[in-house]
């Protein structure tokens, strides 16, 4: 995989450095769900994500800041994907009772609809990623994804 090394050697190319990998497969997974669902329903990646993290059960109604933590997309565009949802009537902002400063978002009854719609393709095309691949590989891959995401967020905080 990646050299450890601090200096690149003669040999370094950036088709081995991880995070380019993760980056590279990352866009090529999100383009092909969201090529799927783009032409049918108008969503461009960003939107997708936070209507799914809207219709996700432990996210129902969510503040935009706590999308931008939670999908870890830049807060531009969680504001701008977030001003289209909501002008197209698929979110709106509800009064936040525990900060009056904020507002909730949550999806309209169209938003869940289409939320409903889509999560099928999106399942569908992670099981057709995932052909060829053993349970055991699969549950592999998850757990060192997760692991990996661990590990960014310990040497984020210093530890």
């Amino acid at each position: 995989m990646s050299d450890h090394s601090n200096t690149p050697g003669p040999n370094w190319r950036l088709a081995n450095f991880l995070p380019y990998q993760l980056s590279i497969a990352s866009n090529a997974v999100s383009d092909l769900i969201a090529e799927r669902y783009r032409k049918r329903f108008g969503l461009k990646v960003t939107e997708w994500r936070v209507m799914a993290v809207l219709g996700d059960g432990e996210n129902r109604a969510c503040t935009q800041q706590a999308l931008t933590q939670v999908t870890l997309m830049d807060k531009v565009a969680v504001n701008r994907a977030c001003k289209v949802l909501e002008d197209r009537g698929l979110i709106r902002r509800v009064p936040n009772e525990s900060d009056g400063r904020s507002h909730l978002l949550e999806l309209t009854e169209e938003g869940a609809s289409i939320h409903r719609e889509v999560m099928p393709l999106a399942l569908a095309t992670e099981r057709e990623l995932f052909d060829g691949f053993e349970p055991e590989e699969r549950a592999q891959f998850a757990e060192l994804l997760e692991r990996m995401h661990a590990r960014a967020a310990d040497l984020s905080r210093g530890s």
